[in-house]
């Protein structure tokens, strides 16, 4: 099976043999029952691909369609003038760049149709574009914009500032809005000359004006009937890659039930409505049958610039925006900030939904699954403790220790390495600032571990437990505390119950206090106790 990594054009896909998972009925659905679109999905999602579909499709290329479900179902296979444009591959941080982009867009398409507006706005001169393809063709055009949101995610939270006028400066973020929000606006103008027009990106940025020239586009980023529009469905999977699973599992000892669990734990989860429909990231699966092997493959292309300056600026530590309930209007339909980049988080496909509560309205979000939640943890880690202080070699001594019961060799381990965490990272002057800081940095130690349940601030009847650890042999119920003392610590694992609901467990249970000091930025006491089982 030749398997299409990195390739966008489905023009190639179906004229050199590559595989397709066909998603032509969707497209048939999508063309015929509206007009005007907005998809929001994570980078290397398909959108590029859907864009390229979409193309072919209304340029009446019936040949490529062959044996998909839309060859039964379309019956005129009208060709119609398609404008295609495309922001991937420019660097907007450079000034002028998105004015160049558009500009040689629109004299391409004018000297396609034999024209030469004399307009000087974008939005103007597209108007004659799209009026002069409609004259001369007989039919409305096709526009698809992909990644329209570029040339504002590249340049966001950046503050760096362009020449607009004499002794006129704007940001470059606020230069390019206004651009795109002119160009967008000929959307409405030529709703006449207009048969279809999508436009895909990661981000809706709707309170920041970039659709407000034109018609709201239908935005079908949650609807639950396009969740597989992008991405690759469980049943889908199991339906074209059926040998490929087993090639897989072959190749690492595994049944094939053990494959497709530990596919779904590694690259499924990505969830796109509340009806909560399991997508698995295309990019990832295709990879892994390629190789044989599972790789955090989407992560390891790298993380975007614009959201990791919005964490580094953030208020809030990735683990306190994970697991929690958010009302829709949070992380749907406004623009992420220093101080909240919770939609951009989810947008990106870093967080993704795990629940709706029907009764509250609102959405649990969570990290989609192993591959990214390991992948966003290590890059956190990594700005976090410092290339000196790396904990990977440690993490290997830690998960041995951890796993063996050996919980006095583990205070040792963990007072040690807190110890070498740059200076700037320890002494805050406000103490919850200090709690938040030691809380934060043992989570990401033990999320750093990958291979055990880790629950941070878990609820149960009679409060919160700072974290719970879940190894083979052993569970951990740790309690934190900041300049006081591990028995104080352990006192609230009692009074509170923390051990009751493993009092079952046949693990053995460990009850750890851990007491940290704001000067030192390291342990300054730490006890612990095995809990009694009742025989």
């Amino acid at each position: 099976m030749k398997y299409p990594i990195g390739i966008q054009s489905f023009e190639q896909i179906r004229e050199e043999g590559y595989v397709y998972v066909d998603k032509t009925a969707l497209i048939y659905k999508l063309a015929s029952e509206g007009k005007i679109y907005f998809l929001s999905r994570p980078r290397r999602f398909g959108k590029s691909l859907l864009i390229s579909t979409l193309e072919n499709y209304f340029l009446g290329r019936k040949e490529l369609f062959r044996g998909l479900a839309i060859d039964s179902l379309e019956k005129e296979w009208a060709e119609y003038p398609v404008f295609h444009l495309d922001f991937n591959g420019v660097n907007f941080t450079d000034p002028g760049a998105l004015e160049e982009t558009i500009q040689n867009f629109l004299d391409d398409s004018e000297k396609k149709y034999g024209i030469k507006s004399e307009k000087k706005q974008f939005g103007l001169r597209f108007y004659d574009i799209l009026e002069a393809a409609h004259d001369k063709t007989g039919k409305r055009a096709v526009v698809l914009v992909d990644e329209y949101d570029k040339p504002l995610l590249d340049v966001i939270n950046t503050d760096k500032v362009v020449q607009v006028t004499e002794g006129n400066a704007v940001t470059i973020e606020d230069n390019n809005r206004e651009i795109l929000k002119g160009f967008y606006s000929v959307f409405k103008l030529a709703d006449k000359h207009l048969q279809f027009v999508l436009l895909t990106g990661v981000t809706k940025f709707s309170q920041v004006s970039v659709f407000s020239g034109f018609n709201q586009p239908n935005d079908i980023s949650y609807d639950s009937r396009y969740d597989a529009l992008c991405g690759i469905s469980q049943d889908e999977m199991l339906m074209v890659f059926k040998d490929q699973i087993k090639e897989l599992g072959e190749a690492n000892g595994m049944t094939g039930e053990e494959t497709i669990e530990k596919l779904k734990q590694k690259y499924d989860g990505y969830h796109f409505s509340k009806r909560l429909n399991d997508i698995f990231n295309p990019f990832s699966i295709l990879n892994c049958f390629s190789k044989n092997d599972f790789q955090d493959f989407w992560f390891a292309t790298g993380t975007p610039t614009y959201l990791m300056r919005l964490m580094a600026d953030c208020n809030e530590n990735v683990n306190e925006l994970a697991g929690k309930e958010y009302p829709a209007a949070e992380f749907v339909d406004y623009k992420a900030t220093r101080q909240k980049p919770l939609p951009m988080i989810y947008q990106s496909g870093y967080f993704t939904i795990k629940g709706y509560n029907s009764r509250r309205d609102t959405y649990r979000l969570d990290f989609p699954n192993e591959e990214v939640r390991s992948g966003m943890v290590s890059v956190l880690s990594s700005d976090y403790f410092g290339d000196t202080s790396s904990p990977s070699t440690w993490l290997n001594d830690v998960s041995d220790s951890l796993e063996a019961g050996d919980i006095e060799k583990f205070r040792l381990q963990l007072t040690s390495f807190l110890a070498n965490i740059s200076y700037r990272f320890q002494r805050k002057e406000d103490a919850r600032e200090c709690e938040r800081h030691f809380q934060y940095t043992f989570y990401l130690i033990l999320q750093l571990l990958g291979k055990y349940n880790t629950y941070v601030e878990k609820e149960t009847s009679q409060g919160r437990i700072d974290c719970v650890l879940e190894c083979p042999d052993y569970v951990y119920i740790f309690e934190f505390k900041l300049n006081s003392t591990a028995e104080v610590a352990l006192k609230q694992i009692e009074e509170k119950g923390y051990a009751l609901p493993y009092a079952a467990d046949k693990r053995k249970i460990y009850k750890v206090g851990i007491s940290f000091c704001s000067e030192t930025g390291t342990v300054n006491d730490f006890e612990y106790r095995l809990l009694q089982k009742l025989r």
